[in-house]
């Protein structure tokens, strides 16, 4: 939850501002010591170019794959948008993974290598959502690992996106791998959480979409229902209030059981 706290204290965070500049410091200080691979582009939509900067840190297994978790860090464009702050909407997966890689560092996984992946520029360049101006970074990530190979080896991709809601209802996402989003819910339920999760099945449009795509097993941990009727998504009331540190540890602990169980299928 400190890791939230300190993301939004930057401020709104879309690509191109210095505040977003801040947040890709912020996150590379706390992997020193890791492996950690910038995919850096720049992307030209209507509204100009922008630098895009997708964050991997690797943590090597003993098995031959790789499980990727992964949230995106930016917040809106356009950046008129200036009181977004996005407490939920990227900051609360962006300080998961962060304590996710305290979690894995220094420690041999008997398992699939894990790689925490902060993909960059999720957000749409136009408001409301417009699809073909949103999820370049792992639109470009997906294409890059498809051409050298990589995405062969993706055994899972879990996303993490909106999952600090103090009221936590993790969705059933329709688009995501039926079989692990299955097992993300025996995860659960071995925890004791089963009731935050899935009571609701909806399809989601978010950063696992490429790999979906691509045939990569992917489900996106998600509670869409942010607020009543969704009232604090994409707006200035998704601030640290709404959030507790309890769904973030419902959702970490899930998160690190499923890879365990990935490990040993």
């Amino acid at each position: 939850m400190q890791y939230v706290k300190e993301i939004v204290a930057f401020g709104p965070r879309p690509i191109g501002s210095a505040n977003h500049e801040k947040v890709e410091d912020y996150i590379h200080s706390h992997l020193k010591g890791d492996l950690v691979e910038d995919d850096a582009f720049t992307v030209d939509p209507t509204e100009g170019k922008f630098p895009v900067r997708n964050i991997i840190a690797k943590y090597p297994g003993t098995r031959d794959g790789i499980i990727v978790i992964a949230s995106h860090y930016d917040t809106n464009y356009p950046l008129r948008n200036t009181a977004y702050v996005g407490a939920n909407d990227g900051g609360s997966s962006s300080a998961l993974l962060l304590e996710i890689a305290n979690q894995l560092r220094g420690r041999k996984r008997d398992g699939y290598s894990v790689w925490l992946l902060w993909d960059d520029a999720e957000e749409s360049m136009r408001l409301p959502w417009f699809d073909p101006e949103a999820l370049y970074g792992v639109r470009h990530l997906a294409q890059k690992w498809e051409d050298d190979g990589t995405i062969k080896k993706i055994k899972a991709f879990l996303l993490e996106d909106m999952i600090g809601d103090a009221n936590l209802n993790i969705d059933r996402d329709q688009n995501s791998t039926p079989w692990l989003e299955d097992l993300v819910y025996q995860a659960a339920t071995r925890l004791g959480y089963q009731s935050h999760f899935f009571e609701r099945a909806i399809p989601m449009d978010d950063d696992h979409k490429p790999f979906v795509q691509r045939g990569v097993p992917s489900a996106d941990l998600i509670d869409f229902d942010y607020g009543y009727d969704n009232v604090f998504w994409h707006t200035t009331q998704d601030t640290v209030d709404k959030l507790s540190p309890k769904s973030l540890e419902i959702v970490g602990t899930v998160t690190l059981e499923t890879v365990r169980m990935l490990d040993k299928k």
